[in-house]
């Protein structure tokens, strides 16, 4: 009988492996959620956090499933295409990440990195 068998052999110890895995699950499912627009693993973070949630909750397991099923296909179709349209795909992402990450900075902190790149280049006597 291993650790977590114990714990669950009391509805005292279900009930609170419940909680602690949805409060961890849940907590790593919004870090991840705000790491995404950033460049990093976010995406990752999320479905760890869904792997998480899933060892104790059923519909996190259907759900991790279907995601799990999803992002293969999409990974398999993407390998069936020829090299342009894999090219096209990455710079859209690297653009939108871009986009993501200069939106983020302007709108949260002010920081205008296009405008922050004009002046360092039209900076005059340099």
């Amino acid at each position: 009988m291993g650790f977590l068998d114990r714990i669950r052999s009391t509805p005292a110890g279900r009930l609170t492996l419940k909680i602690v895995v949805g409060v961890i699950g849940a907590a790593m499912i919004v870090a991840g959620l705000i790491m995404v627009p950033f460049p990093g693993p976010g995406w990752l973070v999320v479905f760890a956090g869904l792997a998480v949630l899933a060892t104790e909750f059923a519909w996190a397991s259907k759900l991790l499933a279907v995601v799990k099923e999803k992002v293969l296909a999409a990974t398999d179709w993407l390998k069936r295409q020829n090299w342009f349209v894999r090219i096209l795909s990455a710079t859209l992402t690297l653009i939108i990440a871009a986009a993501i990450v200069w939106a983020t900075l302007k709108f949260t902190v002010g920081l205008d990195l296009i405008e922050q790149g004009r002046a360092l280049v039209t900076r005059p006597g340099v």
